[in-house]
C-alpha cells in the first residue's frame, strides 16, 4: 500500500484518469466514468498480457444498476412527453392548457432523472490508489457536495436545471399574461435551465473524453453524451426562438420553437434507450 500515483489525467481542476502502481508490478487503472456507471475499474497484474475488470461488491452493483435504470427510464418518458407537448403546439390538436400539462409532467420524469443520475454519483464506489486494486462500497447518501469532481458537477448542474425548468413549466399554465411578463416568467427561466443543460452536457464530454474532444464511435458512453448535448442544443435553439416580441406579442419563430422541443426532446429519450445498456 502506499505507492504513488503514476499518473493522473487532468481536465481543467478535474481528474478523469488515474493510473497507479500495483505491489506486484502491474498497473491498476481508475475511469470516472466507467468507475460510476459500471462499477469497474481495469488491471494489468506485470505477468499477464491482457487487462482485466476489477468489479465493486453486490451491493454497489446493484445499487447502480437500478439507479441507473430509474435515471434512463425517466429520461425516455420525460422527452416523449415533452415531443408530445411539442407536436400538440405545432400541429394545433389541442390548447394551451394541454400543451402545459404535457410539458409540466415531461419536466417532472426530467427531475427524477436528474436526481436519480445524482444519487447513482454520489452512492458511487470509490477507488483505492496504492495496493490491490479494488473499488470500495460506502454507506448509501441520498446528498453530498463534492464539487471538485467532474461527474458530480455534471449530475447536480444538470438536476439544477431541470428544477429551473419546473420553473416556466409551472408559470405556463398562467393566462392573461402580458409579453414582458411571459418573457420574464416563462423565457427567462427556460433559457438559464438550456444553460445549465449545455454546461453539465460539456462536463460529461470532459469526463468521457478526458479533457480533449474526440470521436469515439465504439464507447457507448460517448454516444449517450453526444446526443444528450445535441438535444441540449436543440433546447436552446427552442429557447431563443420562443422569445416574445414585445411590440406584437408573437414568437419570434414558432415553427423553429416547437421543432426544436420535438427533436430535442427526442434526443433525450434515445440516450435514454442507450443509457439502458450503460449498467454493471
Amino acid at each position: 500500500m502506499g505507492q504513488p500515483e503514476q499518473h493522473a489525467e487532468i481536465a481543467g481542476p478535474f481528474t478523469t484518469r488515474l493510473t497507479w502502481h500495483l505491489p506486484d508490478g502491474g498497473t491498476a487503472v481508475w475511469e470516472s466514468r466507467l468507475a460510476r456507471r459500471r462499477g469497474m475499474l481495469s488491471v494489468r497484474p506485470l505477468s499477464a498480457a491482457a487487462t482485466r475488470h476489477i468489479r465493486a461488491d453486490a451491493v454497489s452493483l446493484t445499487r447502480l444498476r437500478r439507479l441507473n435504470a430509474i435515471a434512463a427510464i425517466a429520461f425516455v418518458i420525460g422527452g416523449a412527453l415533452f415531443a408530445a407537448g411539442a407536436a400538440v403546439a405545432q400541429f394545433g390538436s389541442g390548447d394551451a392548457t394541454e400543451c402545459a400539462s404535457l410539458y409540466f409532467a415531461g419536466g417532472l420524469f426530467f427531475s427524477t432523472g436528474g436526481y436519480a443520475s445524482l444519487l447513482q454519483v454520489i452512492n458511487a464506489p470509490r477507488h483505492v490508489a496504492g495496493g490491490e486494486g479494488r473499488l470500495v462500497t460506502r454507506h448509501w447518501r441520498w446528498w453530498s457536495y463534492e464539487p471538485t469532481r467532474v461527474d458530480w458537477l455534471s449530475t447536480f448542474v444538470l438536476f439544477a436545471g431541470t428544477l429551473v425548468f419546473a420553473v416556466d413549466l409551472l408559470d405556463s399554465f398562467l393566462q392573461g399574461l402580458t409579453a414582458q411578463q411571459v418573457n420574464r416568467l416563462i423565457w427567462t427561466p427556460d433559457v438559464i435551465g438550456c444553460v445549465l443543460f449545455l454546461l453539465s452536457g460539456h462536463l460529461a464530454v470532459v469526463e468521457v473524453c478526458h479533457g480533449r474532444l474526440r470521436v469515439q464511435p465504439h464507447n457507448l458512453g460517448w454516444w449517450i453524451v453526444a446526443v444528450n448535448q445535441l438535444g441540449s442544443v436543440l433546447f436552446m435553439v427552442s429557447a431563443l426562438a420562443a422569445y416574445t416580441r414585445p411590440a406584437t406579442g408573437s414568437l419570434v419563430n414558432a415553427d423553429i420553437a416547437n421543432w426544436a422541443t420535438l427533436t430535442g426532446a427526442l434526443c433525450f429519450s434515445l440516450a435514454g434507450i442507450l443509457q439502458l445498456g450503460e449498467h454493471p
